[in-house]
């Protein structure tokens, strides 16, 4: 018997990178997933690569409407909502001095109102299925002042914040709510980013004990743990995937 035989989740941004790897591991488990995303080719080609226990929804993870959506296909398709991964986010690099509100505003809406969105829209299921596990994507940058990143930085300590809040305010219905909070993983988000990312991903090598980039299945990993029964007194806790870069 695997560890999530059974159980229905939804992961959002997982079209491609963590988000896809998270969506195979909890398969790969025996979960039944609900594949959430933008990049509508891409989200069907990995859920059909699952195969039937995947279903793709287009996901704006900034409309409420599109999370009311996912939430009654998962519950059509496979029962009420157990998991939620909250993958989905975009990284915009820019110091306080350049960064424009309306650059600010739009890295928050992704990155903050879209996990505070997701976790609203699988309550009422979650408190159906009596209980559940919300595992929420942070980042490094929501536990340092990295410099030339303000929205995003912004936006990632505000949903270690949120996840906070939202375990204490959940943890009577069964609903727990963890974070995790990832280094220099190689994805698609760090080389779209708008920057050098072979000069990104060889000098936090050199400031890292592990002296290798994370790759997605290193955050997966972690998300089925949380997700799944042996975390099971664990709520409101923060996880570092980050090949030691805090300690270093």
């Amino acid at each position: 018997m695997s560890l999530l035989d059974g159980r229905c989740a939804i992961v959002s941004g997982a079209a491609r990178g963590q988000g896809a790897a998270e969506a195979r591991a909890l398969a790969a488990e025996g979960a039944f997933v609900v594949l959430g995303d933008i990049l509508d080719d891409q989200g069907r080609a990995v859920a059909a690569e699952i195969g039937g226990q995947a279903r793709y929804a287009r996901l704006d993870v900034t409309s409420a409407k599109d999370w009311d959506a996912a939430v009654a296909l998962a519950e059509r398709e496979f029962g009420r909502v157990q998991i939620l991964v909250n993958n989905a986010g975009v990284l915009r690099h820019g110091p306080v001095q350049s960064t424009s509100p309306q650059d600010f505003c739009a890295v928050l809406d992704v990155n903050l109102l879209g996990t505070y969105l997701g976790i609203r829209a699988v309550l009422d299921s979650m408190r159906a299925a009596g209980g559940g596990s919300i595992v929420n994507i942070s980042s490094v940058g929501g536990m340092l002042g990295t410099p030339g990143a303000v929205a995003y930085v912004t936006s990632k300590w505000a949903v270690r914040g949120l996840t906070k809040a939202a375990a204490s305010d959940l943890a009577r219905f069964g609903i727990r709510v963890n974070s995790v909070h990832p280094g220099a993983i190689a994805t698609d988000m760090i080389a779209d980013g708008g920057f050098d990312a072979e000069r990104f991903i060889e000098g936090h090598k050199a400031r890292m004990p592990i002296r290798r980039m994370g790759v997605p299945e290193d955050v997966a990993s972690v998300a089925v743990f949380l997700a799944g029964p042996n975390s099971s007194y664990m709520t409101g806790a923060e996880l570092a995937v980050d090949g030691g870069w805090l300690i270093s």
